[in-house]
């Protein structure tokens, strides 16, 4: 299947923003400015939205670093002086931060606290499987909902810190541009990935935002939180779905235990077909610190690139990146 040439014509459109802005912060020669607020966040994901709209302007720390599960994740001592020192503290939300959200709660009475993966609108949000009048709260899955996100850092920094505020709304415009961007080359690329193929099976269910946006049919061996159990029941299930639709490929996270996904591999061979790893996808967490990988923009063009290609599509093995000369 090609891409449209709206699709087409809209991807061309927006890498150009992209490239200019990327190319744009690399070797300014510029001293770097005293920051002037102190962020923790606890998501990875939140911590680099917080980076891409506040600039030199904010010193910002992520409690999570790469493969850590923010469902099961804990507050340290470490972590409750860092909050406590610090101006503000961002968090997801949505349940994301189960383990911790009673004490950021606490925290929101001692000082500024924001919840901003909160800021989506309901009726845009999934609704969680395992709890009543909760959400799906994996909404980084889906670009042009993570604007909201950018949106909500931009005012939570603009009230913490009134005279930066025109550094925020510039770098706000900035990113957002940067994700408009993503969300077209995403379309481009898996709208290649023929009807038949266009299912995601994963560890755990991170990715059903993406499947409504992308037009996926999207399984998980676990449900929205990785601390639900998968059964053997659940596993035969799926290997059934596998040999009867004659799917090739399933993904493993990087956040989450690949043994439910090794087991399903197993079952299937025993059926006498055969699935492969298509790829390891960023659900929970980004890649490593100062990598592509390790920023929103590259974790989520990662996961497009590596779906597409297992699963048959047409994309470019350097992804977006390499499409802008940036090199890896």
């Amino acid at each position: 299947m090609r891409m449209t040439r709206r699709n087409s014509l809209k991807f061309l459109a927006t890498l150009g923003v992209v490239a200019a802005t990327l190319f744009g912060a690399v070797g300014t020669g510029k001293a770097v400015a005293t920051p002037s607020v102190t962020v923790v966040a606890t998501t990875s994901m939140v911590a680099d939205a917080v980076r891409q709209v506040g600039g030199d302007r904010v010193a910002v720390t992520a409690l999570m670093g790469p493969g850590v599960d923010p469902h099961a994740y804990r507050q340290t001592r470490s972590d409750i002086a860092a909050m406590l020192k610090a101006d503000a503290v961002l968090w997801h939300g949505l349940y994301l931060e189960a383990q911790l959200e009673d004490f950021l709660l606490e925290l929101a009475e001692r000082k500024p606290v924001y919840a901003v993966g909160e800021a989506v609108s309901r009726d845009r949000l999934i609704a969680h499987s395992d709890y009543d009048n909760r959400y799906d709260p994996h909404v980084w899955m889906d670009p042009m909902l993570w604007q909201s996100v950018v949106l909500a850092v931009r005012d939570a920094l603009s009230e913490i810190d009134p005279d930066g505020s025109e550094t925020y709304t510039a770098g706000a415009e900035r990113h957002l541009a940067e994700v408009e961007a993503l969300n077209a080359y995403a379309e481009a690329r898996l709208e290649t990935v023929s009807a038949g193929q266009r299912v995601l099976v994963t560890a755990h269910d991170a990715f059903s935002y993406f499947g409504r946006a992308f037009d996926f049919e999207v399984l998980g061996i676990q449900g929205i939180s990785t601390e639900s159990e998968a059964g053997l029941r659940r596993i035969e299930e799926l290997v059934d779905f596998l040999v009867e639709r004659d799917i090739s490929a399933v993904f493993v996270e990087s956040s989450v235990s690949e043994r439910n996904i090794r087991a399903l591999i197993e079952g299937a061979a025993a059926r006498g077909h055969t699935v492969t790893v298509g790829g390891e996808l960023f659900s929970d967490a980004m890649g490593k610190s100062g990598s592509y990988e390790g920023t929103y923009i590259g974790m989520i063009d990662h996961n497009v690139t590596g779906i597409t290609r297992a699963l048959g599509g047409d994309a470019p093995a350097e992804g977006m990146q390499g499409r802008l000369g940036l090199g890896s």
